[in-house]
């Protein structure tokens, strides 16, 4: 086990000592493994936000995302991609444009990537980050870091993005979605939660995402930022809308820490904030808001 999942997991003794720690072999393991103590929940630091409906907390976090890029000279915002985001970017892009924050000085990263398509395929993140940020912020590609979906050698390709964090890193926002199954990106539920960019295999929830629904062909695999790269970040926004999302935002608040859902380690970073909707908070414990957004 390197050094860096030792730490994560030495973090979360300090953070969550209610959640028990498996390591299966230091010798040979090489991957985070948390199972949560299913008597006892986990404190976090998670700040909430909740929105009346999705046009309130996706203006909400387009402002949230403005602030946070314009106190940094040359800012490294990670974005994912999908439905709960493209309110927030629309605002975001909006923002920077009307106030002369020069988008020539943002380093755009790239989340994560259906593995498989070709790169002009409607489906792949990159043809939905071409069309919400790259070409509406005019970001040059020397300031672009993607996935390429098509890379014949894809273990090559996640070294390439590693490489690039490694000397520019770390990320000062990720803005990431809440999947049905918990994952962050490409980081699927499992015994092990792999720290570095890498190759994902696809779950069937993964597959029948609504980006899909306009492909060419369907993806053999995932490309992803792993769990170090979205933990390092120096702020997280975690982006929760829709009825449909509200057991898993539930889960989130008052569960434990476990590697079978990977969204619950942003409990063990000190700067998230969470932006949902009435409608996926409508299963939350009472009390646990820190404001709401009309």
């Amino acid at each position: 086990m390197d050094k860096t999942r030792i730490l994560i997991l030495l973090h979360a003794v300090l953070l969550c000592p209610y959640s028990k720690l498996i390591i299966a072999s230091l010798a040979s393991s090489k991957a985070i493994t948390m199972i949560k103590n299913e008597n006892a929940s986990c404190g976090s630091n998670i700040r909430l936000v909740v929105a009346k409906n999705y046009m309130n907390g996706s203006r909400e976090a387009g402002d949230y995302m403005a602030k946070k890029v314009r106190m940094k000279s040359e800012p490294i915002l990670c974005a994912a991609t999908g439905n709960s985001p493209t309110g927030a970017y629309k605002v975001f892009v909006s923002e920077i444009l009307s106030r002369n924050n020069p988008p020539e000085k943002i380093h755009l990263l790239k989340l994560d990537e259906w593995g498989g398509l070709d790169m002009d395929d409607p489906a792949t993140c990159e043809d939905y980050l071409q069309q919400k940020l790259v070409r509406p912020l005019q970001i040059p590609a020397t300031r672009y870091v993607s996935f390429q979906s098509n890379s014949r050698a894809p273990v090559a390709e996640c070294q390439r993005v590693q490489d690039w964090l490694a000397i520019h890193g770390p990320i000062d926002l990720c803005v990431l979605g809440l999947g049905l199954n918990g994952h962050l990106g490409f980081n699927e539920p499992a015994d092990e939660l792999i720290a570095a960019p890498h190759v994902a295999k696809l779950t069937d929830q993964s597959l029948a995402h609504s980006m899909l629904s306009t492909t060419r062909k369907y993806p053999t695999h995932g490309l992803t930022l792993g769990m170090r790269d979205i933990l390092a970040s120096k702020s997280i926004l975690l982006l929760v809308f829709g009825a449909g999302k509200a057991k898993q935002l539930k889960r989130l608040v008052t569960s434990g820490v476990s590697s079978r859902f990977p969204a619950s380690f942003l409990s063990l970073h000190n700067d998230v904030q969470c932006v949902c909707d009435e409608a996926a908070a409508a299963l939350l414990p009472q009390g646990v808001f820190q404001r709401n957004k009309d």
